[in-house]
């Protein structure tokens, strides 16, 4: 490093002294437009400092010359659109869900209010689209469980499914390989029957399967499989799975039982979001009439 100002013989600028492997740096000043940007917006940050909220205090901020607040420009947009929905909403809330259904603009109504509430505490498990993923239902299609009219999804979404309410839907399924009620020979016969409702290949036996099938799943899924909503036991003949057709996942079932959890929404939500949820959820493209 050389400590010498020296002038620049190309360009006639002072150097800073400053050189390293025989490169050395120019004095360049800086643009001034851009010193004039620069003090200017010193200048204006010490405006923003007296007419906003910007300063922390012992308990509290600074307030600003003009007391203004995002957070009360939010407040009052929202008191806004409250008001701008409050007859809708009105009627929302006094509609029954089949007068919700009667009406056109209810309807639209309310899956502009249930898409975003859909989003905020459905998604999670869902789907943005309501497509569901492994062990959580397609709302999309029309297999349901404990029933895909507008009043059985309101229900359920207002009780949850084996949750804390006392009206919650309630359904269990055994652990027949855990709790050594099935053998393991058993188990995967009656997966192979299992797959066989579907015509899904199989080295199973078949006829043992079906006896299995018989004598302990019957009950809650049907002598064809087709499933008791009553007892949210799904349809096992329709090719539709929640965890999936592959073998291993069939004798993980049986093995292990099956026995999801959905929140209790009461008490979460008001009542004019069930509703809108409801509708919201019924008209995604498989609720029924």
């Amino acid at each position: 490093m050389n400590n010498e100002h020296e002038i620049d013989s190309v360009t006639g600028t002072s150097t800073t002294g400053h050189s390293w492997d025989g490169i050395r740096e120019l004095n360049t000043p800086l643009p001034r437009w851009w010193l004039w940007m620069f003090y200017i917006s010193i200048v204006w940050s010490i405006g923003y400092w007296v007419v906003y909220p910007s300063w922390p205090l012992l308990s509290s901020y600074s307030q600003g010359v003009w007391t203004w607040q995002s957070r009360g420009a939010v407040v009052q947009d929202l008191e806004a659109l409250k008001s701008q929905r409050g007859p809708m909403m009105d009627r929302l809330a006094t509609a029954s869900l089949q007068e919700i259904m009667g009406d056109a603009k209810l309807v639209d109504f309310a899956r502009a209010l249930g898409k975003p509430s859909f989003g905020d505490n459905c998604a999670a498990c869902h789907g943005a689209g309501g497509g569901g993923a492994k062990g959580y239902p397609n709302l999309n299609d029309d297999d349901w469980l404990w029933g895909g009219k507008v009043d059985d999804i309101a229900f359920t979404i207002r009780h949850g499914i084996r949750s804390t309410a006392d009206d919650t839907r309630q359904s269990m399924m055994p652990s027949f390989g855990r709790d050594g009620i099935l053998k393991p020979a058993e188990i995967s016969a009656a997966a192979g029957y299992v797959r066989s409702l579907t015509n899904l290949p199989t080295k199973q036996d078949i006829a043992l399967g079906k006896k299995v099938f018989a004598d302990n799943c019957v009950a809650c899924h049907g002598a064809d499989g087709k499933g008791k909503r009553e007892f949210g036991a799904p349809n096992l003949a329709d090719a539709i799975w929640l965890f999936g057709s592959s073998e291993e996942t069939l004798i993980e079932t049986i093995t292990n039982g099956r026995n999801g959890v959905m929140p209790t929404w009461a008490g979460r939500l008001d009542n004019v979001t069930v509703k809108a949820l409801a509708i919201y959820v019924h008209t995604l493209g498989g609720g029924e009439r």
